[in-house]
């Protein structure tokens, strides 16, 4: 026989013996999606904020450079065999939103500058609003008229409500009274697992003012950094936004619901630049109003937590009112931000914008400004985050005058795959 027709035929053989490569599948294109997301998080440490996965699913070995080629290629790869695979649509569409944006934090890591809003689009899956300095202006005129006192806006502004800062002492009863009424409203409506739980820590030289480090089996650490003083409005603030019904029970109720129930095992990853930030800053912000609506929070405060800080509540309704004109300045901080990560002003500018616009003091206003270079547009998903879940939650029905329906969309919202382009 011919060496040609051998050569044809051990071909033949080979092709005959070989078997058929499987189909691509959800859950192992999820799989896949996992292991690139912690791959990517070996060469940026804010990158993966929490693992609960599979533990041989772990990189083995870091490489020396930034593969952004190869990262890049396999996310393009991913994105298209979601496209051609059978399987929910809810769930294809979030995992390409997902792999969207680590595509997009793998160029920036490897120097690519987007604009302050094309990034956010990209990362975010939202188009921030623009507002023009005049409309802060106007804002601070009514600010300057509710705030007692005499002399400049921020002066007066700061010296009323530095009278209500937790002392130091007290921070960890106040904190730990909080979140444990925080706690016992949410499971009077949510079936969360038994065993969930979290650990408190007070951190300090941190660019944030409250972080949820989720654990994975329903546990977290919840990080309250003590640099600078903590009004007692924060307590149901944080209790809320890091705990319950914010990242604590969102972060669990996936776990529970997708991970555990679905066997959608892609979300035991949270790559924290990603559009499920959106909905967990927003849900978490928009769950402070859930668990303590209206007259109740203020209710709760003046009766319970005003007296274990030692502050008088005598002017506590004031402090109320105060506080509810300077939220609505929270869009200047997404100008300062836009501004300042677009180049157009100087971390100086932007600081002094926010002591202007936001009436913080040169401190808070320089730990904002390292909030902007470690995170970027990651600021907008506080506050557009919260608008877009309230937009959405009340759509539903989920209204003031129907908390309990409140509560029932904000769950169903917690427990699936949503992004901002699906919450419209």
């Amino acid at each position: 026989m011919k060496k040609t027709s051998i050569w044809i035929l051990s071909l033949v053989i080979f092709i005959a013996c070989t078997p058929p490569e499987e189909p691509p599948t959800m859950d192992g294109i999820a799989e896949q999606y996992v292991r690139l997301m912690l791959e990517i998080g070996q060469h940026d440490s804010d990158f993966v904020d929490a693992y609960y996965g599979p533990e041989e699913w772990r990189p083995e070995s870091k490489s020396d450079s930034l593969p952004s080629d190869d990262f890049i290629t396999r996310a393009n790869e991913l994105i298209s065999q979601i496209q051609a695979v059978e399987g929910d649509k809810d769930r294809k569409f979030m995992l390409v939103k997902q792999l969207i944006a680590a595509r997009t934090k793998v160029e920036m890591m490897n120097g690519k500058m987007y604009s302050f809003d094309e990034e956010a689009k990209l990362l975010y899956d939202a188009k921030p609003p623009t507002y023009s300095e005049s409309y802060f202006d106007s804002l601070l005129m009514d600010l300057e008229n509710a705030v007692p006192g005499e002399g400049e806006p921020a002066d007066r502004y700061n010296e009323f409500i530095n009278q209500f800062n937790i002392p130091r002492e007290k921070l960890d009863t106040v904190f730990q009274t909080a979140i444990e009424e925080a706690r016992t409203r949410t499971m009077a409506r949510y079936d969360l697992p038994e065993n969930e739980n979290f650990v408190l820590e007070y951190v300090t030289d941190k660019s944030w003012s409250g972080y949820n480090y989720y654990q994975g089996n329903s546990q977290s650490l919840i990080q309250i950094n003590t640099d600078l003083p903590i009004k007692i409005s924060r307590a149901i603030d944080l209790a809320c936004h890091e705990g319950y019904p914010g990242h604590h029970v969102f972060n669990a109720l996936l776990e529970q619901n997708l991970v555990n129930n679905k066997g959608w095992k892609e979300y035991s990853v949270y790559p924290l630049f990603s559009p499920q930030s959106l909905v967990a800053e927003g849900s978490a912000n928009y769950g402070i109003d859930v668990a303590f609506p209206g007259e109740e929070r203020m209710q709760y405060e003046k009766e319970v937590l005003f007296p274990l800080a030692g502050l008088d509540a005598s002017m506590a309704d004031k402090f109320y009112e105060v506080q509810g004109l300077i939220g609505k300045l929270s869009y200047a901080g997404n100008e300062a931000a836009r501004m300042y990560l677009n180049g157009e002003i100087s971390r100086e500018e932007a600081g002094k914008w926010m002591e202007k616009y936001q009436l913080n003091e040169p401190e808070r206003a320089l730990q904002r400004t390292r909030f902007f270079d470690q995170y970027r547009s990651y600021v907008i998903n506080y506050n557009l985050g919260k608008d877009l879940v309230a937009n959405y939650i009340e759509s539903q029905g989920g209204t003031a005058n129907q908390p309990e329906k409140r509560w029932e969309v904000f769950k169903e919202l917690l427990s699936n795959p949503n992004t901002a382009s699906t919450i419209k």
